[in-house]
């Protein structure tokens, strides 16, 4: 079926090739990939976009003793093929397969492990200093697309490179989106660079002219070279790159593959720090993906004939939360919606179309998304920040400085908290019950069905201070009534008697219902409690539990140290009772790619492990009989 693909053992099988035989493998490359991610799922169209790329630093550099690290890491799929991995496709990004990231643990070509934005820069400089003080001889290459550019880190990066001139690599892989398009003066800059090819064949005729004039003097070489870089700032306004101390080449077309030899090659040479400027289009090969590159960023499995995908009819949590606002928008002037490159996933796609001055996308750059929303608020609007919870994390002093200490009304919006599942470890929202509750002036809401964030919003506008409310993927497995009207830190009692409580938060009231079921056909009855508020928490309602020799057992999506758990624990232990407590949530690790159901169960947070601990409580001997 592959003819070049099946036949390629090694990694330096590139060098090889004909060109001919490189078109036809960039070829069978895409074939191969749109068939498995077909299957599996997986990000298509960031990886189409890099094959002739990724072939090309294969035909330049030996990874053998090169290194290279790819920022985010989802575009490594054609690097993964290309270093021995091609059969651990049909497990893409499944519980114990193989992972959509680079993984240090999966092969020794993965030199660092990468899943957020902005990474690969400071990454890859560390690395090239470590070269140069044990005084070794390779080349660093860190690959980094125009979108992850906006990141503040990235930038922090270039500025140290430019500084030191430290012998670096970077290839910007420029093909104008992230996940939605780019937006920003970084990316207004980079297609200014894009659409002047003027620019670079002055330059080179430049170039060359000086190395004809013979016998050239050390004033007049310096002269002449700012008369070049006069030059380059005439055509070029700024020109950022060389500005700050890198040699800039490009821009360069990322599917042409002689000419990406041979820039690579021109650039294994120079002693210094080095930026390609390489334009890809994301989704090249399939045009379904060349159409919607942002429907095959993250993808599920779908059908290659016609790239449809099965569409849920389930109301998700995104979807309702994105719907609120608007309804919300409409009524309140000062209300304001601020993501960061997650537009679409986050539901606030019809809020950017209907209220395109109060909707703002900062690009790849939480950091500053959150104190933009600070001083927002600070001058009397109402900024709401959808942000994925993976994502949250990186702005956790800017929450801390900017919002908290100020008791700003700031709303955190945090979607795809607790298990996501196929992204693995970068990705699962499961910290962050544990680092928000610790913060002073903070409120933390966890809606338990997609109905009740609506609620949750009217009440989180309402209040002095911040408040965050946490979500997880997807919608509703179990049919819940929402609370309407809720009351700073009191909790809602769901159903059931007995001598157990399960005091459960968002997602996971359903498991606890799913296992009382499991339980009362065995005689066994427990109380189900909505944890709706994780802070504050429901001192009151403790207190009766505790007063009535009511055991606990907390579930939250979530690691347990620190988590909600923890929380109640602590206040209970304050009032000196003998009664058992059991906190259940994730261990005191990363949490490995997977579907959710396979990771709540080998947790025991499904119907079943949740019924499990239960039985222990029980075992020791104290009536928990049905009513």
């Amino acid at each position: 079926m592959y003819n070049l693909l099946d036949k390629y053992k090694d990694i330096n099988d590139i060098k090889n090739m004909g060109f001919k035989e490189k078109i036809q493998l960039a070829e069978e490359i895409r074939r191969f990939l749109i068939d498995k991610v077909s299957k599996t799922g997986g990000h298509l169209s960031s990886n189409l976009g890099v094959v002739e790329l990724t072939m090309c630093l294969f035909d330049v550099f030996d990874f053998n003793k090169d290194k290279i690290v790819w920022d985010v890491g989802h575009q490594s799929y054609v690097y993964k093929i290309l270093t021995g991995r091609k059969g651990g496709f049909d497990t893409l990004r499944q519980f114990g397969g193989m992972s959509g990231f680079p993984k240090t643990s999966e092969s020794k070509y993965d030199f660092f492990q990468t899943g957020h934005s902005s990474t690969s820069v400071s990454a890859a400089l560390g690395m090239a200093r470590s070269r140069d003080i044990q005084n070794k001889n390779y080349n660093v290459i860190a690959v980094i697309g125009d979108g992850a550019l906006t990141g503040g880190m990235a930038l922090e990066a270039l500025n140290d490179v430019g500084y030191r001139k430290t012998r670096l690599i970077i290839v910007l892989n420029d093909n104008q989106m992230s996940i939605a398009h780019n937006v920003g003066g970084v990316s207004r800059y980079l297609n200014k660079l894009r659409l002047d090819p003027k620019y670079n064949k002055l330059k080179q005729d430049v170039e060359n002219a000086l190395k004809k004039i013979p016998n050239i003097g050390p004033g007049m070489a310096k002269y002449l070279e700012k008369f070049k870089n006069g030059i380059k700032q005439m055509i070029v306004p700024g020109m950022f790159f060389e500005d700050i101390g890198l040699k800039y080449l490009g821009p360069i077309d990322g599917h042409n593959i002689k000419d990406l030899v041979e820039v690579f090659t021109m650039a294994r040479k120079i002693n210094g720090p080095v930026v390609i400027h390489v334009v890809t289009k994301k989704g090249k090969g399939y045009k379904f993906a060349e159409k919607n590159p942002g429907k095959f960023h993250g993808i599920g499995p779908f059908d290659c004939s016609n790239g449809e995908i099965a569409v849920s009819s389930t109301e998700t949590y995104s979807k309702a939360f994105g719907n609120k606002l608007m309804e919300i928008a409409k009524k309140n002037c000062k209300l304001v919606a601020v993501t960061a490159a997650m537009r679409d996933g986050t539901g606030l796609k019809s809020f950017s179309n209907k209220f395109p001055d109060r909707f703002f996308d900062v690009g790849i750059a939480e950091q500053h998304a959150v104190t933009l929303c600070a001083g927002m608020a600070r001058t009397g609007l109402k900024p709401v920040f959808a942000v994925y919870s993976t994502f949250l994390q990186r702005a956790y002093d800017q929450i801390i400085h900017d919002v908290c200490i100020q008791k700003l009304s700031v709303i955190f919006a945090v979607d795809r908290a607790g298990i996501v599942g196929a992204d693995g470890e970068t990705h699962q929202g499961i910290f962050d019950l544990s680092y928000l509750t610790q913060m002073p002036n903070m409120k933390v809401m966890c809606p338990k069905c997609t109905d009740e964030i609506g609620y949750m919003l009217d009440f989180a506008l309402e209040q002095e201070g911040p408040v965050a409310i946490r979500y997880p993927r997807g919608g509703d497995n179990v049919c819940l009534k929402p609370i309407k009207e809720f009351k700073l830190g009191k909790w809602e009692r769901i159903e059931g008697h007995g001598k157990i409580a399960l005091i459960a938060e968002g997602k996971m009231i359903q498991y606890a219902i799913l296992a009382r079921r499991k339980l009362i056909k065995i005689g066994i009855d427990v109380i189900v409690i909505n944890a709706c508020f994780v802070k504050p928490i429901d001192e009151e309602m403790i207190n009766t539990l505790v007063e009535n020799n009511i055991d606990i057992v907390t579930i939250e999506d979530n690691i347990v140290r620190g988590g909600m758990g923890s929380y109640i624990l602590e206040y209970i232990n304050s009032l000196q009772n003998h009664i058992k407590v059991i906190n259940l949530g994730f261990k005191d690790e990363f949490i490995p790619h997977g579907k959710p159901e396979i990771l709540y169960k080998i947790y025991g947070l499904d119907a079943e492990g949740i019924k499990t601990s239960v039985l222990k409580i029980v075992s020791e001997g104290v009536n928990y009989g049905a009513k």
